[in-house]
């Protein structure tokens, strides 16, 4: 009898998990994660779909600096005290600036704007926007910047007999200084049925530009009636607040059916006396600062801080900040670098009550290594964490949360 001929096994193409499972698996194991199910038990698996199982699961994560040559994104989840990566095309030739209602935003060398949103596995759905304009670019430098064959150009204002005085070309890591600081958005651009207005933070200038997602064709500047440079925006019961280096408050509406909006000053709202500022945010429709009192030792030549968390009601007409020692089941998470700030309600097992803090302000400014201070409201103590040692060469750009 003839034998049959040797087969040879044949090698089948392995799924890419790194683009994300399908939605309704990614959305099942979440469920079965926040449950109580433990998540160690995921960790002996293939380690691209359990990352993508954690972006499914954990609602905050730590946005880590990313190379613009690569597609590769860097994360770190606090809970699980590990780094995630996850492919994402989109940010090549980019650089990030800003995390807003979930989405990523990005901009690239022309200076046009990108939004991604990374927690949507293979669809990694974006929204393009267009580029700045000469008349926003012109407000949001101190140099005179043109464009020049199709790349942004900064112009020396008193350069004559220098080399360069015909002009600069920007570089893409410099383009956040000369453009766009910060995006903010209204609401998540993906949202049936509703559009949302991006406002944007311009780089040392009283001024604002914005855009209305699927109204607008370019980019609009707005006076702010600031005397100082904006220095946080926040979105608030519909409104965009923009605030100046001093703590005074402009207020736009942020419908995206209206005109284009003016400024509205606010009445003198300074402050709390002797609170040192990192952060303005949203939490329950009011807005909130989170700060540190420091207490300076001259003799010693050293310093205590402990941080605080004020608030106001910007519907009273004698609006006043007043301290905050209790927020319920409420989680707040605030950053270094993406002034944007956010609450979440019982957000899976962060502690609540607490302030996660993104790179402490106070600490001290030699020691290079990362570090998360989470501080109780009640009582103001905190303790400070080194991430993992891994990415402790990495400090992070903020944080980022899943707005499904």
């Amino acid at each position: 009898m003839a034998q049959p001929p040797n087969l040879k096994k044949r090698s089948l193409p392995l799924p890419d998990w790194r683009s994300g499972l399908p939605e309704d698996l990614l959305e099942s194991i979440g469920q079965r994660l926040a449950s109580g199910h433990d998540v160690a038990s995921f960790r002996s698996a293939c380690s691209p779909w359990r990352d993508a199982v954690l972006f499914a699961t954990f609602e905050s994560l730590l946005l880590l600096p990313f190379d613009p040559d690569s597609d590769r994104v860097g994360f770190y989840c606090v809970l699980e005290k590990k780094g995630l990566s996850k492919m994402l095309s989109d940010v090549r030739n980019k650089v990030a600036c800003g995390s807003s209602c979930g989405w990523l935003v990005l901009m690239d060398e022309a200076a046009s704007v990108t939004l991604l949103n990374p927690f949507i596995g293979a669809r990694a759905p974006r929204v393009e926007l267009p580029p700045v304009g000469e008349h926003v670019a012109a407000a949001s430098s101190s140099e005179c910047v043109s464009r020049v064959h199709g790349r942004w150009v900064l112009h020396p204002t008193n350069g004559y007999g220098d080399a360069d005085a015909v002009g600069r070309a920007i570089k893409l890591e410099d383009i956040r200084d000369v453009f766009f600081c910060e995006i903010v958005l209204s609401a998540s651009p993906d949202a049936v049925g509703r559009k949302c207005v991006a406002m944007a933070m311009l780089g040392c200038s009283t001024d604002v530009a914005f855009f209305r997602i699927g109204v607008d064709s370019a980019w609009t500047l707005l006076d702010t009636k600031l005397e100082f440079s904006v220095g946080s925006i926040v979105h608030c019961q519909d409104k965009f607040l923009v605030i100046d280096c001093t703590g005074e408050i402009s207020v736009y509406s942020s419908n995206a059916t209206d005109a284009i909006p003016t400024a509205t000053l606010l009445p003198s709202l300074s402050p709390p006396a002797g609170l040192c500022h990192r952060s303005y945010m949203e939490s329950n429709g009011e807005l909130h600062i989170v700060g540190a009192m420091v207490s300076t030792f001259h003799e010693t030549q050293s310093f205590t801080y402990s941080s605080a968390i004020y608030k106001c009601n910007l519907h009273d007409h004698t609006s006043e900040w007043s301290r905050v020692r209790d927020i319920g089941d409420q989680t707040l998470f605030v950053s270094k670098h993406f002034n944007e700030s956010f609450s979440g309600t019982s957000i899976s097992k962060y502690k609540e009550n607490k302030i996660y803090i993104s790179e402490p302000l106070y600490g001290d400014s030699y020691d290079l290594i990362h570090r998360l201070e989470i501080v109780d409201i009640t009582t103001s103590a905190s303790e400070v964490k080194p991430v993992q040692k891994k990415i402790q060469s990495y400090e992070a750009l903020g944080w980022i949360r899943s707005d499904l």
